[in-house]
């Protein structure tokens, strides 16, 4: 039986529970994150646009096969109004000890504010070689 969690309140309450659940392989806990419009994307590293909740949760159905992905969020860089709220972070993945390979994840969110709360329209992320860059990290209001 999965944790009981208080309901997502913030698009970082949303983030959070998103990392969480690809950490924990619950695929009903993440697809329960995005909004219900069926024009949301999901682009995983090196792989084609994913366009739509079958699509979507197929493509994490086969992620999980091998169990939760050991991942979270840092150096966050938010943008955000009223109604949508951009996240671009980097993605921390534990990696093997047997893997030298030096990478890092970037990976936008894009957040929309709907009448069920926030939710996930868009997670795209992208394999960049070389250690993360160490930035500066800072919040952005559009208007």
């Amino acid at each position: 039986m999965g944790k009981s969690h208080k309901q997502p309140e913030t698009a970082n309450d949303i983030e959070a529970a998103f990392y969480d659940a690809i950490g924990r392989a619950d695929i009903d806990a993440l697809m329960a994150l995005w909004a219900d419009d069926e024009e949301i994307v999901c682009v995983h590293p090196g792989a084609p646009r994913l366009v739509g909740h079958a699509s979507i949760r197929a493509s994490w159905e086969a992620i999980f096969e091998q169990g939760g992905v050991p991942i979270r969020a840092v150096q966050l860089h938010a943008t955000q109004n009223l109604m949508v709220t951009i996240h671009n972070v980097i993605e921390e993945v534990k990696r093997g000890a047997g893997d030298p390979q030096e990478i890092h994840i970037i990976a936008t969110n894009v957040y929309l504010k709907t009448p069920h709360g926030w939710r996930i329209a868009t997670h795209h992320a992208s394999v960049a070689p070389g250690a993360a860059p160490h930035e500066k990290i800072g919040m952005a209001t559009l208007h």
